[in-house]
């Protein structure tokens, strides 16, 4: 068996994301179970298949703990200008193991509830009508970023809602997200942590002074009430909702966006409706996940697992590109999008006690926004060749830098408006 240290030829990880679906079925073709290199040399195990993904995160063997379970992070080798940085030195339930992880996740929780989030229907309905408004009022036929003018506002107005994230705030919390999920940063990503905690922490300052029904008010009062939630744990729990609860869905429309624009004939399937929108969510998860790759767990032992040797303190990621297109029964139609499959199963919300709390908001908010979108604008194209288009300098976000469209309106009466 190999171990990590001595593996021959580990695969370099592409930090610049420019082929995430190609880079996916590379891994998958080495095994389950693959050395791989990140930023600054440091080497890790990269999950590649479902099964395998599924069993280790429900392993008492591996953990996400960086404070406890990764030596190399205690021993300062680890610098603190790594662009992974924010992602092992947080403390909130993202990285916390065991009875901490419960207990942050239970005061989470309650946000999420489908009670909760279907609560918020009529809000998000509003945020994407209003947001289809500005763009209706363009010039007709002009080119528009759809990314950024309707897949990442979407998102950003909802988690600001929920999290009660005043407009000064929204700019600057945007960029710093952005470049937390960047995998070839322009700025220092000490920096980039630094100023997010800042701004996290005025955030905070704002709702104690002035509590509302938002979720960073709830927050702060299970911390205010005694030792449940630390000053740290507050400001970084805050980060950790604001910051998946904005990429992970602007990347999910986005996806779903290009899908259907590259795809003619599937846009007229689903308003045939032989193909419904939930069923065009699901496997735009499966076949373009959000998160490409999700960093970053740790052995907490030694053990062997699919002919390898994983050693205490491994650091181990989730290939969740890779392992998506082994999460439905094998066939010559698994690397293929298709929306019809009987079975849609994949982990891009991943498994297990860190199943990701906001898959629910996600999945409505696209649900709201894409029928939408096509309905106000259903001669939408793109402006350019889907070659041309460039995707995000990482290889965890999953997603493009740009999405040109060109807007046809359709008269009020059309639409129903």
């Amino acid at each position: 068996m190999t171990d990590l240290k001595s593996a021959p030829d580990p695969y370099v990880l592409d930090v610049t994301g420019a082929n995430i679906p190609g880079e996916a079925a590379r891994l998958r073709e080495r095994g389950p179970l693959v050395p791989v290199v990140l930023p600054g040399e440091i080497r890790a195990w990269a999950i590649t298949t479902a099964d395998l993904l599924k069993e280790l995160f429900v392993d008492h063997r591996v953990s996400k703990d960086t404070y406890r379970h990764w030596p190399a992070f205690l021993a300062g080798e680890i610098p603190s200008d790594w662009p992974l940085i924010t992602w092992v030195s947080v403390r909130n339930m993202f990285t916390a193991h065991g009875r901490d992880h419960q207990r942050l996740r239970k005061l989470v929780g309650p946000a999420f509830t489908g009670r909760r989030v279907a609560a918020l229907r009529p809000q998000i309905h509003q945020i994407v009508n209003d947001l289809l408004d500005v763009l209706a009022a363009r010039p007709d036929g002009e080119v528009v970023d759809l990314r950024e003018e309707f897949a990442a506002q979407v998102p950003v107005r909802v988690i600001a809602a929920l999290m009660g994230v005043p407009d000064l705030l929204q700019p600057r919390l945007r960029v710093c997200v952005e470049e937390i999920f960047s995998t070839a940063p322009a700025r220092d990503p000490a920096l980039t942590f630094a100023e997010m905690v800042e701004l996290l922490t005025t955030l905070v300052a704002l709702r104690r002074e002035r509590p509302g029904e938002d979720m960073t008010s709830l927050l702060i009062d299970h911390r205010d009430e005694g030792d449940r939630l630390t000053e740290e744990e507050l400001v970084h729990t805050l980060l950790l909702v604001i910051t998946a609860g904005f990429e992970t869905t602007v990347n999910l429309l986005d996806q779903a966006i290009y899908e259907l624009l590259t795809r003619p004939e599937l846009l007229a399937r689903i308003r045939a409706d032989t193909v419904k929108w939930p069923h065009l969510i699901e496997e735009t998860l499966r076949y373009a996940p959000p998160v490409a790759t999700l960093p970053l767990r740790y052995a907490v032992t030694d053990f062997d697992i699919a002919g390898q040797h994983v050693t205490a303190g491994d650091p181990i990621i989730a290939a969740i590109a890779a392992a998506n297109r082994t999460a439905i029964p094998s066939g010559p139609d698994v690397d293929e999008f298709d929306p019809s499959r009987p079975t849609t199963e994949h982990l891009s919300f991943g498994y297990g006690p860190h199943y990701c709390l906001g898959a629910g908001l996600a999945r409505l908010e696209a649900t709201v926004a894409l029928p939408a979108l096509f309905a106000r604008f259903p001669d939408l194209t793109l402006a350019v060749e889907p070659a041309s288009l460039t995707t995000l300098d990482s290889f965890i976000s999953h997603g493009h830098q740009e999405l040109p469209v060109q807007l046809t309106r359709v008269p009020a009466s059309a639409n129903g408006r």
